[in-house]
């Protein structure tokens, strides 16, 4: 898995874990429904440290909360 397939999996769990579908969570986070949809989508493979932090902010979590988890700790090399 590579941090793009990561971040997609890890809104995809976090939305499930509060119950809300994307376009609750980009009103919430104060992202567009269109930039959250092209990351979900995987046709924008780099999220910005800047719209995870938002993300975290609509969700009242860390940023330490959204990468604690085994599939960043796990993360494929980027560079071979």
């Amino acid at each position: 898995m590579n941090i793009g397939e990561a971040v997609v999996k890890r809104i995809l769990e976090l939305c499930k874990e509060n119950d809300i579908t994307i376009n609750k969570l980009s009103t919430i986070s104060g992202i567009t429904q269109s930039t959250l949809n092209n990351i979900v989508s995987g046709r924008n493979n780099s999220a910005t440290v800047s719209t995870i932090k938002k993300i975290c902010d609509g969700l009242n979590i860390t940023i330490v909360d959204f990468f604690n988890t085994e599939d960043f700790l796990n993360l494929e090399q980027e560079l071979k």
